[in-house]
């Protein structure tokens, strides 16, 4: 068994080497310059079409647009939004904020890219339902079911354990941290809710997550900015720092700028997802009239989980870095950012911090059930969905009571190689993705699109 950890602990290493990083990162930087800036050019339309109001009750697809949104955040906003950013700190110093910042602007253009080819590539399954992603834009796109095979395999594989039982573990674990429970009871009452929502399908997963990705960010960011606007004097500090540090690399592993850029980037991708290949998945459920209107929402995803909710995690962990006279101490993760969001806002900060870790692993369990459904049903047909679900929810379970050390190795590598083929088909079909979006451009001039 040690061999086996050994032999997993150096394939994740490599996986999520600088060369994947690249990779994902160049992907972005790509796409933003073949689409000549589309993701800052658009962002304003694209937020219009989360929050305003637009006619698509006639349009093909299962679920609203803020629906798949509210879906694909709930597996993105997790505990990578909390103890990721604090890792990233703790290893790359205050500068590791900065390239997730940079990380998600180009992400972004990436994230836009899978919506359009979910959309564009999406099939409707024998129940009327709509089936997209990856595993569709590869084989009907490229024309290479050998690839899509092998993300829909690594996809479900992922499923289980980055999707369910590593986040019902961590749930577990913070409440028997904050509140003294049982895992074991922890582990029937998130079994059972998760059930409750997960045998009910995407139209009813996404009900959930548009009442509880809401609700949580929200929370999460008002408990943020009321430390923030509580410190005003800290924020202009903690920026100059995240800034300078960024090219220094002061306060980073050995002093490295490389260091930096290396967990800053790692972290960003981590969180918000962009490249991975499973939020497109949820984006081709929307009913919308064209996949780049799709690809709007979608990007705006990557705004909100990194460049909002990561960046309150990230500056307040600053500001709390610099009135600890530039230390962050022996404590990382989340007990960091517990930590410090109680010294700064006391008695409150640290609950705001341990209930957004519950509910974002809660919702990251939902988001990811139906990733992994859909990789499933690619590779094993309509009639393994119901065994699927009962597996998963039997995931969930065992992971509020088993230590999961193997688990999360086999989990982060099974992720990481989902971008492989996803990133592959996103260089090969961008010229796709530039077409449907001057097609949009100028539909929407000629009046025949909204």
């Amino acid at each position: 068994m040690q061999n086996l950890q050994s032999i997993m602990e150096t394939l994740s290493g490599w996986v999520w080497g600088p060369y994947m990083l690249v990779l994902i990162v160049g992907t972005g930087i790509f796409l933003t310059f073949r689409l000549l800036f589309w993701q800052f050019r658009m962002l304003p339309l694209a937020f219009k079409q989360v929050f305003g109001k637009h006619p698509n009750h006639a349009d093909s697809g299962d679920i609203s647009q803020f629906a798949s949104l509210m879906t694909a955040l709930s597996a993105t906003i997790g505990t990578g939004n909390i103890a990721g950013v604090a890792t990233a700190c703790v290893l790359g110093g205050p500068g590791a904020v900065f390239w997730m910042w940079m990380t998600a602007l180009f992400g972004m253009a990436t994230k836009y890219g899978e919506g359009v080819l979910a959309v564009k590539y999406r099939v409707k399954n024998a129940k009327g339902e709509m089936s997209g992603g990856p595993m569709y834009y590869i084989e009907r796109g490229l024309k290479l079911k050998w690839l899509a095979l092998i993300f829909a395999l690594l996809g479900t594989l992922a499923s289980f354990g980055i999707g369910s039982s590593v986040q019902s573990n961590t749930v577990a674990l913070a409440v028997e941290n904050s509140l003294g429970l049982s895992t074991w009871i922890t582990a029937i009452i998130i079994t059972a809710f998760s059930a409750l929502v997960i045998l009910g399908g995407i139209k009813s997963i996404s009900k959930a997550s548009s009442v509880i990705v809401p609700i949580m960010a929200i929370c999460y960011i008002a408990g943020g900015l009321v430390i923030i606007l509580n410190n005003l004097n800290l924020v202009l500090p903690a920026l100059k720092m995240i800034i300078s540090y960024a090219f220094t690399g002061e306060a980073a592993v050995g002093g490295a700028i490389g260091a930096a850029i290396r967990y800053g980037v790692a972290r960003g991708v981590f969180s918000n997802e962009a490249g991975m290949g499973s939020a497109p998945i949820a984006a081709a459920a929307a009913k919308t009239d064209h996949p780049a209107r799709q690809g709007l929402v979608s990007m705006t995803g990557t705004f909100i989980d990194t460049i909002i909710v990561c960046s309150i995690t990230g500056i307040v962990l600053v500001m709390g870095y610099i009135m600890a006279g530039n230390n962050f101490g022996d404590q990382t993760g989340a007990v960091l950012t517990i930590s410090v969001f109680d010294k700064l806002l006391p008695g409150v900060g640290g609950w705001v911090v341990t209930f957004g870790i519950i509910f974002f692993a809660y919702s990251t369990i939902l988001g990811w059930s139906y990733y992994g459904e859909k990789c499933a049903t690619y590779l094993l047909g309509e009639k393994f969905i119901l065994p699927y679900r009962i597996i998963y929810i039997a995931t969930v379970f065992i992971g509020c009571v088993a230590t999961l050390d193997m688990v999360w190795l086999f989990a982060d590598t099974f992720n990481g190689l989902m971008a492989v083929p996803n990133l592959i088909a996103l260089l090969l079909l961008s010229g796709v993705i530039a077409k449907e979006s001057k097609d949009f451009i100028t539909r929407r001039k000629s009046g025949e699109l909204y």
